[in-house]
């Protein structure tokens, strides 16, 4: 198993000597990497020295102060009294302070910083910053300021009043980067300021599971602490910012992940300019359409999205687009696994109308959507939870009253759809039927592979939209001396289908 991991190195106050590198601090007003030369066009470097003197003046250590709670783990025992039940003096938590250390780089010779938004952030549930500091590599220190943040792409601005003007860096065209390009990365791995690493480029386009993920990946050294660092061409342009490795241990295995600057250039001078990032959004929920679901639907793999749901009142819902459509291409762009739809909409302008191509029933059709903002992530996270904790309460509340009839016969329990429910599956706005809470693995519904969220459309051929309705057909079919019912059932993302369910013995 392969886990992603962000690199930041945290680390305790006062357990570790921090060694950093001294360089002169050169007054610059261009670009350090300004009409810089190919360090070896003819082929792989011989030595990037001296692209890296020039370049390391402008990269920074980042270290956060953090103060966060400690919690009890006997709290509630005869043992917690041991342990001040997590109380200090007066009653108040108790706290210890923690330091998270990560890297960055100069934009400008004014001050402004780029760096990973996860280098700045509390590493700890109930953790707060109480400071950010800057480090130069001539180990001067300032107290740094957040300027602006965006969770999404992992991406934070800072600044900085220098005593007088710094080295710098500027970003360059990731479009024009190719696999098997080399590339250096500099950071402060383990707290090791300074250090230079170089590889390759091993993909463009990657993604980890992030809704905006386009990474570059290398295999260049990064480990923890180099988060937020930047990855330079042969130019010695940024063209990455270091965020990510992918590792079984935690420790570097020659896989890791870079913010391309195509997609992280926009955002910083939206961020330096103290603006919030604002993002396209349709109010549609997908998925990709993976081996599975395109056989289902008889569609080529991995050429478009396939819609599960969509918002009421959006713009999606607006233009006509169905849960059940096919995305193909949105403004004249092809939906593709490198250019995700979520990627595409969020790049186009708030209140713009764009064409958007898609496939309903094998039928190619295009529509015209108005394109809103996007909520922010913590709005959609806590309209998910909240779709989730009704979907719970509902059941809770509901179970008691699920027939009888059903959960002897079938080892099934169900409650009726609800509009809340509806939008937290998937599934059109206008299906009628009941939900499926639990089921027994020890019945034949738990062999043939229903499950929680699935919903029941019809039994016996008969329309079911209460438990009521659904238990009156198993005791039809009962009284008739059939051992089976057959049940229409529909899976978001799947077309429904029909099964027949042996009823349990008695």
């Amino acid at each position: 198993m392969r886990y992603a991991y962000a690199i930041t190195g945290a680390l305790l106050l006062g357990g570790t000597a921090i060694a950093v590198t001294t360089s002169s601090n050169v007054g610059a007003q261009v670009a350090q990497n300004e009409g810089m030369q190919a360090a070896a066009p003819a082929g792989a470097p011989a030595s990037l020295a001296d692209m890296v003197e020039k370049l390391q003046p402008a990269v920074v250590n980042i270290s956060t102060r953090q103060r966060v709670q400690v919690q009890n783990p006997f709290a509630g025992t005869p043992f917690g009294d041991l342990f001040g039940q997590g109380q200090a003096p007066g009653g108040k938590p108790q706290t210890r302070q923690a330091q998270s250390l990560g890297s960055g780089f100069i934009i400008s010779a004014d001050g402004y910083i780029v760096t990973n938004n996860h280098v700045v952030s509390a590493g700890a549930e109930g953790a707060s910053v109480d400071s950010i500091t800057v480090t130069l590599t001539n180990r001067e220190e300032y107290p740094a300021k957040l300027i602006g943040r965006d969770p999404a792409t992992d991406i934070a601005v800072l600044k900085i009043e220098p005593k007088k003007a710094l080295p710098f860096v500027k970003f360059g065209d990731s479009t024009k980067a190719r696999v098997g390009d080399w590339v250096i990365a500099i950071g402060n791995p383990f707290a090791l300021s300074g250090t230079v690493t170089a590889g390759i480029i091993s993909a463009v386009h990657r993604g980890t599971g992030g809704t905006y993920d386009k990474f570059i990946q290398t295999d260049a050294s990064i480990n923890q602490g180099n988060s937020g660092g930047p990855m330079f061409d042969m130019r010695g342009n940024v063209i990455g910012i270091n965020s990510q490795i992918l590792s079984p241990s935690g420790g570097n295995v020659g896989i890791g992940f870079a913010i391309p600057s195509e997609q992280a250039a926009p955002i910083v001078d939206t961020l330096r300019k103290g603006q919030a990032v604002k993002r396209g959004y349709l109010g549609i929920q997908i998925s990709p359409l993976g081996e599975d679901l395109a056989d289902s639907l008889g569609l080529a793999k991995n050429r478009g999205e396939f819609v599960q749901g969509v918002e009421p009142g959006k713009g999606a819902d607006k233009a006509g687009i169905k849960a059940g459509d096919v995305i193909v291409s949105v403004a004249g762009q092809e939906v593709t696994p490198d250019q995700n739809l979520s990627s595409i909409v969020a790049n186009q302008p708030i209140g713009g109308r764009v064409p958007i191509v898609l496939l309903r029933n094998g039928q190619r059709q295009t529509v015209t959507a108005i394109v809103g903002e996007r909520p922010s992530e913590d709005e959609l996270n806590a309209f998910a939870q909240q779709q989730d904790d009704d979907f719970s309460q509902q059941q809770q509340d509901d179970q008691s009253s699920s027939g009888q009839a059903t959960q002897q016969s079938l080892g099934i329990s169900a409650i009726p759809l609800t509009s809340t429910i509806i939008r937290q599956l998937g599934i059109a706005a206008d299906t009628r039927g009941i939900v499926i809470t639990a089921v027994d693995g020890s019945t034949d519904a738990g062999a043939k592979g229903l499950r929680r969220g699935d919903v029941i459309i019809t039994a016996n051929n008969r329309p079911v939209a209460t438990q009521a309705e659904l238990d009156a057909q198993v005791k039809a079919v009962s009284s008739q001396g059939r051992s089976a019912i057959l049940l229409q059932v529909l899976r978001r993302g799947q077309p429904a289908v029909f099964l027949p369910v042996r009823l349990r013995d008695k």
